[in-house]
């Protein structure tokens, strides 16, 4: 579906930041709002570095000036003033309790003003500048105040997402690049890598091997290289989305994170229909370590790629994630510039991001900065730093990766993440490799592209996200059902959300069990099942919508597939 938009145009209504999923058939789209009676850009990216992989057929677009929404001095001078707030107690507890408030919304306003307000945006701004700065400058390690920071933000991640998590697995199809990040093994000085691109029955193995682990979810990723084009991975979108496995194995959306696009290739990512989420990380939001960090190549355009998510929403693809990598700068700065970063995007496109990422450095082949982050983030403070993002944007799905520790993971899912990969492999074509024991136990020391923490695959993920009390997910309806933008809001408003996520999980769940479990796991699960479509249920159901689920059910536990409200 093509999608034509003039300079200045708003996109359309965001799909948000909650834990719903898109299929790759085609969706049921919202109607494309009318644009704002307004000029929103001016800034026109220039200069020295050439943008090949991604050729800008379309140069008339002009853009709000990144250094007035990334305003460092403004962030910095947030920092420094909230250090007194931040030992006050009273104060700390009035900014969470406000922050729950906003969070549990009852009325959300439209976006924009007056008359020109048409749509009603999923992004919900738990926390203001100075208040997000505030809460990171809490020491984190007075337990009393960071156990209240906590538990708001696991109350905020709960009234949205509830116990459940949703899974989905990294695919790396090709790792030449032309960038010199310092602290990743892709870069194009790392001469110890051995590059290479996955063939077209490559691709198909890699992707049923995943499958047969039960994924339906895939971010899919590669290098920045002449090597393998953007054509190339327009292709390969299509050969996964085409992938079928006994018993029922389908890829039901496809992410993708991949180099900057310009606008004509953001339109052309769209029109496969068969992508969900666009996916990329500043890295840093701090000018000065961004040129460090990325001193060569086309990744060193600093305003070139802060402004990859505008191109996607003038492309009409509003689905959009960010993130930055935690190690490279002081995170207190990263988190305010991931929010200010998000509020842009709200305030332009009247859809804030669908996903945050929050990647902690970790050694990668060759780097020698891996080994030793130039701002090293403590895990007292990793946890605080994910529980002030979950407050600051309550609606926006957090994506917590393999880099982390099993321990690590744990409480983390308590600070408000909605989102995590499993059975993760950073090395291309490594999921269809033969693995022995002894190679799976040694995952860590694979040329990929950084080392992984986290080694489990799915069913042991499943399995101790169900002894955790969490439901797992591989849920892709809303998307599907066109529940976006102004109805998913009215929805939530009401308190009705539970009413649907909930019970779409519980049928993925069980279609997961019937399909890919074992003896032990499926009795572990239908345990689960029971008691969440009971009266113990961790979010009880409506009378309507039990019953409604108990007749679902009843379809999935005949073997029917891909069952949902």
């Amino acid at each position: 579906m093509k999608t034509l938009l003039h300079p200045g145009h708003t996109g359309r209504v965001a799909l948000g930041g909650r834990a719903r999923t898109a299929s790759v058939a085609a969706p049921i789209r919202a109607p494309i709002p009318v644009p704002r009676a307004r000029t929103v850009a001016y800034f026109k990216p220039g200069g020295q570095i050439q943008h090949l992989w991604s050729v800008e057929r379309e140069p008339q677009h002009t853009y709000v000036d990144p250094a007035e929404f990334i305003n460092e001095a403004a962030i910095h001078k947030a920092l420094d003033s909230t250090m007194e707030k931040a030992k006050d107690v009273e104060l700390i507890r009035d900014i969470l309790a406000k922050a729950k408030e906003r969070a549990f919304v009852h009325e959300q306003p439209p976006m924009g003003h007056g008359e020109e307000a048409h749509t009603k945006s999923e992004f919900v701004q738990g926390l203001t500048l100075d208040e997000c700065a505030t809460l990171l400058n809490v020491d984190s390690n007075n337990a009393e105040l960071m156990h209240e920071i906590f538990d708001t933000a696991l109350a905020i991640k709960n009234r949205i997402y509830g116990n459940r998590v949703v899974l989905f697995a990294p695919l790396y199809i090709a790792n030449h690049c032309v960038n010199s990040c310092t602290y990743c093994a892709f870069r194009a000085a790392n001469k110890n890598m051995d590059r290479s691109v996955l063939t077209d029955e490559d691709l198909r193995q890699e992707v049923a091997a995943l499958q047969l682990q039960g994924h339906r979810r895939l971010l899919v990723l590669t290098g920045e290289s002449p090597k393998y084009s953007f054509d190339q991975f327009l292709h390969a979108v299509d050969v996964i989305a085409n992938v079928h496995t006994e018993p029922c194995g389908s890829i039901r959306r496809i992410n993708v994170e991949i180099p900057p696009l310009s606008v004509s290739d953001m339109r052309r990512l769209k029109e496969t229909d068969k992508v969900g989420t666009f996916v990329l990380f500043q890295e840093s939001y701090h000018r000065g370590t961004f040129k460090k960090m990325h001193p060569t190549g086309p990744k060193s355009d600093f305003d070139y790629r802060v402004l990859t998510q505008d191109r996607a929403m003038r492309a009409g693809l509003d689905d959009v994630g960010i993130g930055a990598l935690f190690g490279l700068y002081d995170y207190r700065y990263e988190v305010c510039a991931m929010l200010k970063h998000a509020e842009h995007l709200e305030k332009e496109y009247n859809a804030g991001p669908h996903t945050i990422s929050v990647p902690r450095m970790r050694p990668a082949d060759g780097s020698e900065l891996s080994l030793a982050p130039p701002y090293p983030v403590n895990d007292a403070d990793f946890k605080k730093l994910v529980a002030v993002i979950r407050i600051a944007v309550p609606y926006t799905g957090m994506i917590l990766s393999t880099r982390e520790t099993p321990e690590m993971r744990s409480h983390l899912l308590r600070c408000g993440m909605s989102q995590i990969s499993a059975g993760s492999r950073t090395d291309v074509g490594s999921y269809h490799k033969d693995h022995t024991a002894e190679t799976d136990s040694n995952l860590g020391k694979l040329a990929g592209q950084f080392s992984l923490m986290d080694h489990r695959p799915m069913d042991k993920i499943v399995d101790w996200l169900l002894q955790e009390g969490y439901v797992p997910s591989w849920c892709t309806a809303c998307y599907r059902q066109g529940r976006t933008g102004e109805d998913f809001m009215n929805i939530c408003k009401a308190g009705n959300i539970h009413d649907f996520c909930h019970p779409n999980s519980l049928l993925t769940l069980q279609e997961y069990l019937n399909d890919y479990a074992d003896t032990d796991l499926k009795r572990k699960g239908e345990e689960v099942i029971a008691r969440e479509m009971g009266t113990e249920a961790s979010e009880p159901l409506s009378e309507v919508a039990r019953k409604r689920l108990e007749r679902k059910m009843k379809q999935v536990l005949k073997g029917e597939h891909d069952v949902y409200i």
